[in-house]
């Protein structure tokens, strides 16, 4: 209504676009006014003019009204099965640009779902899903008894090297490396995100110093300059391996392996979600768990 009275120019021309007497216009008009307690049209000439108050209210309408169209729409996708929000806890040895490319497919299909991702380590990352705060959880260690109510699939194994700066002093000691060589060093671990209990540790000696960091990035970022040692997933390491910003250093212990699995909660309902079965369908490709593992930069 407004619109076509600053369209037309006029209260009666905007009437007669309506099919409303001139009269039940301005009455309409007048009630908002009131409403609000401001003037929306400068009456003072011939032509209805928008006042400052006037202009604003017709672009943030304008705005809300298309808000609301969007939440209809929304609404209407979601009664055909899709969720309104899915959540996925992606720990942080799997590969982001993977991840990022997965999403950019997802939104390619236009859905009304609303994605977000929770940046997890270690145990956080199975808490995140099994809390009931993601819907979805890559890159989750599960160990024997701890998935409960919860469905799994291997998304594969990671292995890890003992890393070491250049310019580090265990990058020229004698190999294989004893833990009483690595012990008077200080290690470089990454904290474990889980909210309730004893988090997991790997790799660490008794009596160790360790400088513990936010994420497998930061850990990478701490060992190139030398601030700590410890064991990276090779995926990650690869890149600076292969300009010489770190050492692999053999140790004493056996090879470092962790299996990895994506995982998600059993339902009640007979069927999945949509979003759920799309994502699940893309984790069943082989091609895409070794990209979220990072074994395509190796290849």
């Amino acid at each position: 209504m407004l619109q076509s009275i600053a369209s037309t120019g006029s209260f009666a021309a905007a009437a007669r676009a309506s099919g409303l007497a001139p009269s039940a216009l301005t009455y309409r008009v007048r009630q908002i006014e009131d409403a609000l307690d401001v003037l929306l049209f400068d009456r003072r000439s011939r032509q209805a003019r928008l006042t400052e108050a006037g202009t604003e209210l017709l672009r943030e309408g304008a705005r809300l009204l298309a808000d609301i169209d969007a939440v209809a729409n929304r609404v209407k996708r979601v009664a055909t099965g899709w969720e309104p929000q899915f959540t996925i806890a992606v720990d942080s040895v799997v590969d982001g640009a993977a991840v990022m490319e997965l999403c950019d497919a997802f939104f390619r299909l236009h859905p009304p779902t609303r994605l977000r991702l929770r940046a997890e380590v270690l145990s956080g990352t199975l808490e995140a899903l099994a809390s009931g705060q993601a819907d979805l959880a890559l890159g989750a260690v599960i160990a024997a008894g701890t998935a409960t109510g919860l469905q799994r699939e291997p998304l594969g194994s990671l292995r890890f090297v003992f890393a070491v700066a250049p310019h580090h002093p265990l990058a020229h000691a004698p190999e294989p490396l004893s833990d009483d060589a690595i012990r008077p060093h200080r290690a470089v671990a990454v904290a474990d995100s889980i909210q309730r209990g004893d988090g997991l540790t790997i790799g660490l000696l008794a009596g160790q110093d360790v400088f513990t960091v936010a994420g497998m990035p930061a850990k990478v970022d701490a060992q190139i300059r030398g601030l700590g040692v410890g064991f990276l997933p090779t995926c990650l390491a690869q890149p600076y391996l292969d300009t010489g910003r770190l050492v692999v250093k053999r140790v004493e212990r056996p090879e470092h392996r962790i299996p990895l699995s994506y995982a998600w909660r059993k339902s009640d309902r007979p069927a999945r979600g949509r979003a759920l079965q799309w994502w699940l369908t893309q984790l069943h490709r082989p091609v895409t768990r070794a990209a979220l593992l990072g074994e395509r930069r190796r290849g």
